[in-house]
């Protein structure tokens, strides 16, 4: 004799045919959130602002070059340093800032975040660019940190010190020290265009200087303070067009490296690098030509050049302690160049 159905047994299970079930209910969600940003993607003249290939301003730039060094405020379009949405987090509460050569570029976006991330005060060394140094100072300042801008020209140690006596003379000490400042002379075709006197500006600017300036900061950074030096993907693949600028990046690599392994352990101090790709900053239209210049970056895996506002959120990592267990590396910031890897 068979046993008479339950109820239960002859309702629909399968939440996906008809009626309002879940999987129907979240089908609509998705299809929603589908026409949601399409509707986003129009508006913003159909470019997608989460595709990673569309997010640079303007690509490609207009031709361009400047003189060395180049200027933030010349360029066309302006950079993107983050002016306009970047959000601070608290991170760096009450922390004192040393960032050589922030007043333009990467140096700026750096800055910037520094300063919405609760910086108690930045410094900033600048070679000769009043203009860009002081619009650094009026967006940092407007987040809320206090600001010391320091002319140098590390060619010579002097002025590698005078940053560091000036800040602590300011502020009472270093907690993060960001070694940003750096020379890249005119692209070049063949070595005998490369004289001792670029080179050594070059080599005196770029690296001699992270010696002597890390020198004079370590006796004022206590445990748990942090050093960054900006490296480049031409320390890791090399550059015939600027042989020397290439060959002072990839020694900063091994630098930091080796100081990472001899400051956490003496002194509870990490160190870390951050080696950016083709990103828009003054650098570029003052060392290659204006044809260069308007296709930077196009040969990445993203197709474009990048943001300085792309690359200072790894500042902000390697300075917080979410980077505690961070020692001794250099992030990679290059659109996906795998020569970096």
């Amino acid at each position: 004799m068979m046993a008479a159905s339950s109820d239960k047994n002859t309702e629909a299970t399968d939440f996906g045919q008809g009626g309002d079930g879940p999987t129907d209910k979240a089908s609509q969600e998705a299809q929603q959130k589908r026409q949601d940003r399409q509707k986003e993607i129009d508006e913003q003249g159909g470019v997608d602002p989460e595709d990673p290939r569309e997010q640079g301003s303007n690509y490609p730039f207009a031709k361009q070059t400047q003189e060395n060094p180049g200027e933030e405020w010349k360029m066309d379009p302006a950079p993107d340093f983050g002016y306009d949405d970047y959000k601070g987090a608290g991170k760096l509460k009450n922390k004192v800032c040393l960032i050589t050569g922030g007043d333009s570029g990467i140096g700026r976006s750096v800055a910037l975040m520094y300063a919405r991330e609760g910086a108690e005060a930045v410094a900033i060394s600048y070679l000769n660019e009043e203009k860009d140094a002081e619009e650094t100072k009026r967006v940092v300042e407007e987040a809320g940190a206090k600001v010391l801008l320091i002319q140098a020209d590390f060619h010579t140690e002097g002025p590698c010190l005078k940053v560091v006596e000036e800040t602590v003379a300011a502020f009472g000490r270093i907690d993060v020290l960001v070694n940003n400042a750096a020379f890249q002379g005119t692209n070049i075709k063949d070595i005998s265009e490369l004289d001792r006197a670029r080179v050594e500006r070059t080599f005196n600017v770029n690296i001699i200087a992270m010696f002597s300036i890390v020198k004079a900061a370590v006796d004022h950074m206590k445990p748990g303070s942090c050093i960054i030096n900006v490296s480049s993907i031409a320390g890791y693949k090399g550059s015939p067009k600027i042989l020397d600028y290439a060959a002072t990046k990839g020694g900063i690599n091994m630098f930091t490296k080796g100081l990472a392994q001899m400051l956490l352990p003496s002194r509870g101090i990490r160190c870390n690098g951050v080696a950016p790709g083709p990103i828009w900053t003054p650098i570029q239209p003052s060392s290659f030509s204006a044809d260069a210049v308007a296709e930077l970056g196009k040969g990445t895996p993203v197709t474009r050049a990048g943001q300085p506002k792309e690359v200072a959120p790894c500042f902000v990592f390697l300075a917080s302690q979410d980077a505690s267990y961070v020692n001794g590396e250099v992030l990679t910031v290059t659109g996906g160049d795998p020569a970096a890897h």
